[in-house]
């Protein structure tokens, strides 16, 4: 699932599943982008088969943060750090796409695993599909509006006991955060990773 604005400096959320090898577990991979620079990778192995049973994958964007959840259990929260000159998606409308695409390029294990096409067509389903959002028209946003800023989601934050799920997932199945990668930042981290 990606949520994406249109245009060459496009804001990007992605929750995505890379592809693997027979057997390997399946990588979850999450991303941000802002004025089109991305970079912000977190990546995780599920706790369970995501294969064996349909599991709810939910994104909560507002204002001051965006939480990647599976199942109700956050996996990632990125927080608006702009008071500190790092961008955040807020300012332009996304529409949101739900795609199989071929990446064997980057995705499968680095781009070792080519994909297999004599398995083609590749296929995924959805249900009990919900959004709940801004609306953008003419210009404006619909979170202007003083009905739109009174949803819970607008100014949701995680409590002690989804901060708490949260460290569990990253501490036991985050397999790669941007923020500890020194060897892809050589001159310093991101902002936003000097400051967690």
């Amino acid at each position: 699932m990606q949520l994406k604005s249109p245009g060459s400096k496009w804001d990007e959320i992605d929750f995505e599943f890379l592809g693997n090898l027979s057997g390997d577990p399946y990588t979850l991979h999450t991303n941000v982008f802002t004025n089109g620079k991305g970079n912000r990778e977190q990546q995780f192995h599920l706790w369970f088969d995501p294969t064996a049973a349909f599991h709810t994958y939910s994104i909560l964007w507002n204002p001051q943060r965006i939480v990647f959840s599976v199942d109700g259990t956050p996996i990632r929260e990125f927080k608006n750090s702009e008071s500190i000159g790092v961008p955040f998606p807020k300012n332009q409308p996304m529409r949101i796409y739900s795609s199989l695409w071929n990446a064997d390029d980057w995705a499968t294990r680095g781009g070792l695993v080519k994909t297999d096409w004599t398995h083609a067509p590749f296929t995924a389903s959805y249900r009990n599909f919900k959004a709940d959002a801004c609306l953008w028209s003419n210009g404006k946003s619909s979170c202007a509006s003083s009905r739109s800023r009174s949803r819970a989601w607008f100014s949701q934050e995680l409590d002690s006991s989804s901060q708490n799920r949260l460290k569990w997932v990253q501490k036991n199945y985050m397999i790669y955060n941007y923020c500890t990668d020194t060897k892809r930042f050589p001159q310093g981290l991101p902002v936003e990773c000097r400051t967690a």
